[in-house]
């Protein structure tokens, strides 16, 4: 028997609240719903099971991003600040997240010559090693998953997904200008 608190089911309104929706919304509206609804289901569910992947590899998905941005530098400092805005968070997230990294060796921070309050990190041959084990892991995962998808069908699924945050997008920035009319 599934588990309902399960991290790794599809989460989807219940049956009455379909029904409801149902009877409320156009077929179009409702099907655009659905969609949501389910997308947004497959992200928690594959992010969740990310996520526990990676606890056995790196620790986390901001670790992960933060490890492979460093290696992706092939060696070259890389200012914190570029690690904020790559992760879009806030500096006390990405010192807390560095200092965690440093003291589980995997990282090496030091202030820039020229200006000292510049912190610029670099990964440690641990942490080589580290992101290069999650990498090959996490490809073999993300290859297992999707192996009923062709490489053609992977790509009309980027281009949808593409397409569904640009709209998304523009509906934010559509909302926003509604509301300073206001």
């Amino acid at each position: 028997m599934n588990d309902p608190r399960s991290t790794h089911q599809m989460v989807i309104p219940p049956q009455s609240v379909q029904d409801a929706l149902r009877r409320r919304l156009s077929g179009r509206a409702f099907q655009a719903l659905e969609t949501i609804f389910l997308l947004r289901s497959t992200a928690q569910v594959a992010g969740n099971a990310i996520s526990e992947r990676l606890a056995d590899t790196v620790g986390s998905p901001a670790r992960f991003q933060t490890l492979i941005l460093l290696w992706a530098a092939g060696g070259r400092p890389t200012p914190h600040q570029e690690i904020i805005a790559a992760l879009r968070v806030k500096r006390a997230t990405v010192s807390a997240l560095m200092f965690s990294l440093e003291q589980d060796g995997l990282v090496r921070s030091v202030s820039d010559r020229q200006d000292r309050r510049r912190l610029l990190a670099t990964l440690t041959s641990k942490g080589e090693n580290v992101v290069s084990d999650a990498m090959d892991l996490n490809a073999a995962g993300l290859e297992e998953v999707m192996h009923d998808l062709s490489t053609e069908e992977l790509d009309v699924l980027q281009q949808l997904l593409r397409r569904v945050s640009e709209d998304f997008v523009q509906m934010g920035r559509d909302g926003k200008r509604a509301d300073s009319a206001l």
